[in-house]
């Protein structure tokens, strides 16, 4: 309870933020998938769709990460990420359940609000609340698929935003990585990489297929990551959990940026140093 009082604004940017995304990602693939559409009728080509849905998809990760509630928050959006900074030290138990508690709230009510604004459209078999299952290849290749596509986020994440001259963009490296596996990888498992949004769809769609390579390859792919990246610089080198520590809002975590960033001669502002 003492965390839920104390930590609640984080709790509800978690959970709007991945609403935000699910609302966005049914209505701009309805938009382009849904036969009746007429961008999709002037777009025939599928890997060209999937192309402009990535980059949108990119683009409204990007701007959550730079919003004033993905600064506070970290912009997690996702169990597997959250819990793989858990694993990392980096974020305390009851925060951890609650991220992952208001995540899943958070896509489920997203996708339901998308339901309500798109009706029939996002229920047709086309866009079918954008639920994520095994492409052509099979439950095994999607699994696959889907720990390499969450190795890399991970990674990507922990050496990005634990470099000083780089620690800015991750979030900008994050929305290319969307871009990429949705333009690539979608065709092998849907492109999840996060349990709370493949769990949403599954539910609103009541499609189940191989669920259990959603739950299982995300948290298999990051921690391995993680798991690689301690072995290779160490645990000290993961400096916090945030996709982007450097801004004046207040930081929950177990946070070293503050003394890495002053140690390496970062020019801190005084409301950063109060909240870190």
């Amino acid at each position: 309870m003492n965390s839920l009082r104390h930590h609640y604004p984080e709790y509800l940017m978690e959970a709007a933020g991945l609403g935000i995304f699910m609302i966005l990602a049914g209505s701009v693939t309805a938009i382009l998938e849904h036969p009746t559409s007429p961008i999709h009728q002037a777009i025939p080509d599928p890997l060209l769709r999937r192309l402009i849905i990535g980059i949108g998809m990119g683009l409204t990760a990007i701007a959550i990460v730079y919003s004033p509630w993905g600064k506070q928050s970290g912009a997690h959006l996702n169990p597997a990420f959250t819990f793989t900074f858990f694993r990392l030290g980096k974020v305390k138990p009851w925060d951890a359940f609650f991220y992952i508690l208001f995540q899943f709230l958070g896509g489920l009510i997203g996708l339901l609000l998308a339901g309500l604004l798109l009706r029939e459209v996002l229920a047709h078999p086309s866009v079918n609340y954008i639920v994520t299952i095994p492409g052509s290849g099979g439950a095994i290749v999607a699994f696959l698929a889907e720990i390499i596509i969450s190795f890399g986020m991970m990674l990507m994440v922990l050496f990005v935003s634990n470099r000083r001259r780089l620690h800015r963009y991750t979030g900008i490296f994050a929305g290319i990585l969307i871009a990429i596996y949705i333009t690539v990888e979608a065709p092998l498992s849907g492109m999840s990489m996060n349990l709370a949004r493949s769990f949403a769809s599954a539910l609103s769609a009541n499609v189940w297929t191989a669920f259990w390579v959603y739950v299982t390859a995300p948290l298999t792919g990051m921690l391995l990551a993680a798991e690689l990246y301690v072995r290779l610089m160490g645990a000290k080198a993961v400096r916090c959990a945030k996709l982007h520590h450097h801004n004046n809002k207040r930081c929950i975590f177990r946070c070293g940026y503050r003394k890495y960033a002053t140690r390496n001669g970062s020019e801190l502002s005084d409301s950063f140093k109060k909240l870190h």
